[in-house]
C-alpha cells in the first residue's frame, strides 16, 4: 500500500501546481500552509474511516442513531479543503476569474526570436 503523502509533501506539490498554473506569490505560503493542513487532515481521517469499516452512524443514548463523529469532521474538512483551494486558485472555476501572471519577456528574447 502506499504510503500516505505527508503535510510537508502536500504543501511542496501545492505550490508546484500553483507555480505551474501561474498563480502563486511567496505571500501565499502561510494560506498554503493551513490548506495542506487541511488535506492531510482530511487524508488521515478518511484512512481511519476506511479502516473502520466506513462506520457512518452511531448510537445515541436515547436509541436512535446519529451521523458518526469522524464523517461530520470529513464532511467539514471538504468543505474547509474547497473554500480553501478557490482561494488559491486550484480548481478550473477558481481559475476561470483569476488573470494569471506570465513571466515577462526580456529586451534580448524578444529581439532574438523576431530574428527566427
Amino acid at each position: 500500500m502506499a504510503k500516505a503523502p505527508t503535510k510537508e509533501t502536500i504543501k511542496r506539490a501545492t505550490v508546484a501546481d500553483m507555480k505551474a498554473l501561474g498563480v502563486h506569490k511567496p505571500q501565499y505560503n502561510r494560506i498554503i500552509d493551513i490548506y495542506a493542513e487541511l488535506v492531510f487532515q482530511y487524508n488521515t481521517l478518511t484512512k481511519e474511516f476506511e479502516d473502520g469499516g466506513y462506520k457512518y452512524e452511531v448510537s445515541t443514548d436515547q436509541g436512535g442513531a446519529k451521523k458518526s463523529p469522524i464523517l461530520a469532521s470529513l464532511e467539514t474538512l471538504r468543505k474547509d479543503i474547497l473554500a480553501y483551494s478557490d482561494r488559491l486558485c486550484l480548481n478550473p472555476k477558481s481559475l476561470d476569474t483569476v488573470t494569471v501572471d506570465k513571466p515577462k519577456e526580456s529586451k534580448l528574447q524578444s529581439l532574438l526570436s523576431k530574428r527566427k
